[in-house]
């Protein structure tokens, strides 16, 4: 028996193009050889919908394209995630489509509520899991459908897929909308594996692929057999058909990328489709001859082409002489467009103004941010002028601790890095200077102190070695204080870093879409308030 997995890319709310993208892979599936072609998690509404799901034109556009593509759908029957109105409910469903119609639904039961996710708001959960009996390649065969969080039942009083095997299933298949962090693959097949010596059961797990805002959804389809052998996987980051023999006892290794190699693909399938199913096909960024806008500049050529990349330099008098050579060095080795925009008579325009009005007052960080937001100022014009979009350049702990200006540098259409710390900047940089075989990124960028140079001599006030895992550990792990002083950090720097990251939740929220490569990126996964006296001791 061969089976299908199409991991496809589908756009949030374009029925169109969905059904169209469905029906085409089903062909190519069919003409394969697959007995079986199974589509990921809500597939023809693209993933997640949130509150489109309350319109109600919306949800009757989904219920058509799946009535349309029943009708095209021959003897191989299709699995294909949708959702099912009700009543006055919704349902996240699977169905099961053969000869013309549809032959089964299958209600996903498990309605996660956590993280990035906000299941039970829109949908109710499915009842008890049964298999379908259905004819798959002349063969009598007892399917067994589960959606996504289904399959990480570990904390839910109902566990799907044993009640599936417990009911006769003896094939099981999962259908997807996983997003990507930072070791999740590799957890998905841990889980998936489990299950399988626990039930005796195949299992075909069906994931979907692409970016939708800040979510990027990672593919890496797999397929286990009774016995326990991965025999089929799809690659991470693309859409393909992944065609996998039921009975081949071949094991298939999964093709194994580094930490870094991961996160960078990512990245660059996130910015890709951002740009494109937004409409956007071109960017710009200010360069600054340091790591992060270097790194950024990069993540954009390999997602967008050279062509599609506008780098501008905006150098103030604060900015050394090799700050302009990295940049230029930098723009030279990718190819791209480059231009130099000097705001020192902006700024000292600016200061003009401001002597009069501020009466004398010292100068100190009002100053700074102002050279700041001239240069966003600079980079929004060419944006609204031509039609791009501004990819910002700033890394996680910089957004974490609040080292960022408001309407400056955090102006954009995207924050691209916003979700890797800066340890993790320097080395996914180092990898692509490593992988391209090149020194696209000068050796000096690496070298010199992290500096904003917005003032005389200027470096940043930060250990980064040390301060970038102390941010991880508070964003991500949730770290108590008192945890924190008994990892062996000081007592003072711990109240410093927690205060500078509770009292940024105000710039943060204004802060440009980034997206989401760990557990716990800033975003719609991290909700805090804004106004918050919470102080934990």
């Amino acid at each position: 028996m061969q089976i299908a997995l199409c991991q496809i890319n589908p756009t949030v709310g374009d029925f169109t193009n969905n059904g169209d993208k469905v029906l085409s892979f089903y062909r190519r599936a069919v003409d394969s050889g697959a007995d079986l072609v199974v589509f990921p998690e809500l597939v023809l509404t693209g993933y997640p919908p949130q509150d489109l799901l309350l319109e109600h034109t919306f949800v009757q556009k989904n219920v058509v394209t799946l009535k349309n593509i029943a009708s095209s759908v021959e003897e191989a029957p299709a699995v294909v995630g949708y959702v099912q109105p009700e009543e006055e409910k919704l349902f996240n469903s699977a169905a099961l489509i053969q000869n013309g119609k549809v032959v089964g639904r299958y209600d996903k039961i498990l309605l996660p509520t956590y993280d990035v996710f906000d299941e039970a708001r829109y949908f109710t959960p499915g009842k008890k899991p049964v298999p379908f009996d259905i004819r798959i390649g002349g063969e009598k065969v007892s399917l067994g459908l589960e959606i996504c969080e289904d399959l990480w039942d570990d904390e839910y009083d109902c566990h799907v897929t044993n009640e599936l095997a417990t009911s006769g299933a003896n094939l099981i298949v999962n259908i997807s909308s996983s997003p990507f962090s930072e070791g999740k693959s590799k957890d998905r097949e841990m889980l998936i594996s489990d299950r399988v010596s626990q039930t005796g059961v195949p299992f075909l797990y069906c994931n979907l692929v692409g970016g939708q805002d800040d979510l990027i959804f990672d593919g890496n389809s797999v397929a286990y057999s009774a016995k326990g052998k991965r025999i089929g996987g799809g690659r991470a980051f693309h859409e393909e058909v992944v065609l996998v023999d039921l009975e081949s006892d071949r094991e298939v290794a999964p093709l194994i990328q580094t930490r870094e190699a991961e996160l960078f693909n990512a990245l660059t399938l996130g910015i890709r489709d951002y740009f494109w199913k937004t409409g956007h096909y071109k960017c710009v960024i200010g360069l600054s001859g340091g790591i992060d806008s270097a790194l950024t500049a990069c993540l954009a050529v390999e997602a967008l082409g050279k062509e599609n990349v506008l780098c501008i330099y905006m150098p103030s008098r604060f900015n050394s002489k090799h700050s302009q050579i990295d940049a230029e060095e930098l723009a030279d080795k990718l190819d791209v467009e480059y231009r130099v925009l000097p705001i020192g008579d902006l700024t000292s325009h600016y200061e003009n103004i401001f002597d009069e009005q501020f009466n004398g007052l010292k100068k100190g960080i009002t100053e700074e941010n102002i050279q700041a937001r001239i240069r966003g100022n600079l980079l929004m014009a060419f944006a609204n002028k031509m039609g791009y979009l501004v990819i910002s350049t700033g890394n996680k702990t910089e957004v974490a601790l609040g080292y960022c200006t408001l309407y400056g540098d955090m102006s954009g259409g995207l924050a691209a890095i916003s979700d890797l710390d800066k340890t993790d900047v320097y080395a996914l940089s180092r990898w692509y200077n490593e992988s391209c075989g090149l020194k696209i990124i000068p050796d000096s960028i690496f070298g010199k102190d992290p500096s904003a140079e917005l003032s005389e001599n200027q470096v940043d006030p930060f250990d980064y070695d040390l301060v970038s895992p102390l941010v991880k550990e508070i964003v991500e792990n949730h770290r108590s204080k008192s945890e924190l002083v008994s990892m062996g950090y000081d007592v003072d720097l711990v109240e410093d870093i927690s205060r500078r990251v509770q009292r940024s939740e105000f710039k943060r929220r204004q802060a440009a879409p980034g997206l989401r490569v760990t557990t716990k990126a800033f975003g719609m996964g991290r909700r805090y308030p804004i106004v918050n006296r919470f102080e934990e001791r």
